[in-house]
Formats: C-alpha cells, structure tokens, sequence
C-alpha cells in the first residue's frame, strides 16, 4: 500500500458522495452543505463543479439511453431524489418521499446491482426527530419504496459479490449491518451485526467493497479508511488520511487499484484547521486491491 495522496486541495464543507463513473473515466462527488455536484477527471487535475441550490447528500451514474442524447446524473437531494443533465446543469426532482418531513435530508447512497437507487435520511435541524431517519430504494420505473425505518444517519451502503447479502450503515449505531436481499426485487430482510465498531476508530461513514469481498470503510472523526472483513468482524487495516473527518471512499482509476477518499472541514475550528489544512480535499491511494465498477441507475 502506497501513502495517501492530495489530489485535490477543494477545502469541501463536507465533501462525500465519491463514486466512479467507469464509462467516463471521471469521479463524482459532492459537497453536501455547499451544494455542488463535483465532476472530478483525474489525468488533468481538473474539478468541474455544478451548483445544486439545495443541500446534495449523493450522486450515482445513470445507464446511457438512445432515449436521452445526453449525460446524466442522480442526485439525492435535500428534497428527494433527482436526475441532473449536464447539458442544462440543472436537476429535476423525481420523487420526493419525505416532503412531509422538513426536518430531514437525504444523505449517502448507491445504486444496487439492478439498478436500483438506495438513499437514507437523517433528522437535521430544529423538530427532527433523533431516529426519523429512513432508507429509501428508487426504482428504475421511479416508483419509491421505504426499506428500513428508526434511522438516525443514514450512510455507507454496499452489496457482495454474489449479490446475496446488502450492507448498510447508520453512523451512530457504530455498527455494520448486513441484511439478505434479493436481486430480483430488492426486499432486504433478516437484519444482523457483522461489524461492531470500536469507539477509538472513529464513527462510520460512508462505504464500499473490494473484489475480495471486503468492506472499506471512511471514519469521520478517525483520521482513516479502514478494512473490515465482514466475515469476521475484524479490522485487517486501515489507510491513514491527514483529516479527521473522513466521509467516502470509492475504487477507481483504470483498473480500478486506485482509492479515492473525500473529507470534510465543517464543524472543525480554525486552531485545528492549522493542524490539517488539507482538511475538505480529495486523496487518493494505492490499497493494493482493486474495486468493482459501480453500478448505475437503470431508469
């Protein structure tokens, strides 16, 4: 393993959502409280940002259609879910499930081996309820359906290599949870514990998973991306990134060996930004695994 890199010195609010669009050789990632969409192209160190209007908890690609002659996006918004065209730059709202709920927004997510796009909520500001959270799956005809309930931070998602088993992350819970699921429908059921996060690690945020079947995992507040074995629970080791607020992870590059790490400065004061001014940027890393391409919204 080689030592993580700045790639980009962005100084993100909160920078999440990193994922790799493996058609276009470009990695996306958002800035949650600004409100930019970030296209990042890694061989000319250039970062296009889109301004959203609105808080953007995650981006995930959309299929390629003869049906659209252009490229596109969706977004997780503050409002629901949403599909972003490049050519006009701006998103349209396809589904807002929580429009009743002012007090949440939409957080991580990632798109399941169907197609599927898989978002959570989590109270945020004054009369959120503490566990109003929940996780919601959008399907490919843009109908909507809640998966899971009683969610306080909704995070890093994943799904094995044998498309049995979906993992899923509630940051405060400091667990890693694992549910069987289904291809075919996208039902979830029989929810366990395959990873108990020790404090001292840092809280887990955002997730993805290696060709070996193994789970990395961003700690906000741990200064790291670790590699948990889901098998065992056991930590195999972990990537060390100079900010502590650590939010997403992704596999990317040609060959998809390269990690891509996204951080966060909010909520840090100005003493303890001296002490990691890098705090907000894009790294990147060699693990010495490789990833699998992600999966993009099918509708």
């Amino acid at each position: 393993m080689t030592d993580v890199e700045l790639v980009l010195d962005a100084k993100a609010d909160l920078g999440e959502g990193a994922i790799w669009h493996a058609r276009r050789g470009l990695l996306y990632w958002v800035d949650i409280n600004a409100g930019f969409l970030h296209v990042f192209e890694p061989k000319n160190g250039k970062d296009d940002a889109y301004r959203i209007g609105e808080d953007v908890g995650t981006v995930v690609p959309r299929v390629a259609s003869s049906e659209r002659p252009y490229e596109s996006v969706m977004l997780a918004l503050r409002r629901g879910f949403a599909a972003f065209r490049f050519d006009a730059a701006k998103a349209y709202v396809v589904a807002d499930p929580e429009r009743d709920i002012p007090a949440n927004r939409f957080n991580d997510g990632k798109c399941d081996p169907a197609g599927r796009f898989w978002a959570g909520t989590m109270p945020e500001g004054p009369g959120g309820v503490p566990d109003g959270g929940r996780l919601y799956c959008l399907y490919p005809d843009l109908h909507v359906e809640v998966k899971e309930t009683g969610i306080r931070c909704s995070n890093g998602i994943a799904w094995s290599l044998d498309h049995r088993t979906m993992y899923y992350i509630d940051t405060p819970s400091m667990e890693i949870w694992a549910y069987n699921y289904d291809l075919e429908t996208g039902a979830i059921w029989d929810r366990r514990v395959v990873v108990r996060v020790p404090k001292n690690e840092g809280y887990p945020d955002g997730m993805t998973i290696d060709r070996e079947g193994m789970l990395w995992v961003a700690h906000w507040d741990g200064w790291q991306v670790v590699r948990w074995n889901p098998k065992t629970g056991r930590k195999i080791c972990s990537v060390k990134v100079p900010a502590a607020r650590v939010t997403s992870c992704a596999f990317g590059g040609k060959n998809l060996d390269e990690l891509y790490i996204t951080t966060a400065r909010t909520g840090i004061k100005a003493e303890a930004l001296r002490k990691q001014p890098h705090a907000g940027g894009v790294f990147r890393v060699l693990p010495g695994v490789s990833g699998l391409e992600a999966f993009e919204f099918a509708g």
